[in-house]
């Protein structure tokens, strides 16, 4: 531990293990792999926000008709013990609610991104390129005088009982 501080042109120490590190961090951040997962994760948040719209604006309100005119946001449950006309003037007066409508929206809104990742997970790993597999050694191989198949290991063609040497 004892050369861990270096002085620069000007003057100013820096520990070498600082710079290291500072320097691994560029590298990574810099690798095509990080760059990546930061587009996914902004396409990610986004999607996200048009997906709640869908369920929000376009799935529920149908729902909610079929279901007897429900607006799924607005159902809630009432803890306080004060009788309140909708959710927003429970939220406004600070009452302890129990918002399950809101609930069953945000789950209807995972369960549409978990399935659309899972589509998109399942083509991108169809349009992926496979391996080729690697060639198989060989097992058998061919006498050189009845050519007729025999094992690899052979020293004696059991066909034509002739010795393989050097085979």
């Amino acid at each position: 531990m004892v050369n861990l501080i270096r002085r620069q042109a000007d003057g100013t120490l820096h520990r070498k293990e600082e710079l290291n590190m500072l320097k691994e961090f560029k590298e990574f951040a810099m690798r095509g792999n990080v760059v990546d997962m930061a587009i996914g994760i902004i396409i990610g948040a986004a999607f996200g926000k048009i997906i709640s719209s869908v369920v929000t604006d376009i799935l529920m309100p149908p729902i909610g008709l079929l279901l007897g005119k429900v607006d799924f946001s607005s159902l809630y449950i009432n803890l306080s013990g004060i009788p309140f006309d909708n959710l927003a003037a429970a939220k406004a007066a600070g009452a302890a609610t129990i918002n399950y409508g809101l609930f069953i929206n945000t789950v209807i809104d995972f369960v549409i991104v978990a399935f659309v990742i899972f589509l998109l997970i399942k083509q991108m790993n169809r349009l992926k390129r496979q391996p080729e597999p690697a060639p198989v050694a060989p097992t058998t191989k061919e006498c050189p005088h009845c050519f007729s198949t025999i094992p690899i290991k052979a020293t004696r063609c059991p066909q034509c009982t002739s010795e393989l040497k050097g085979m």
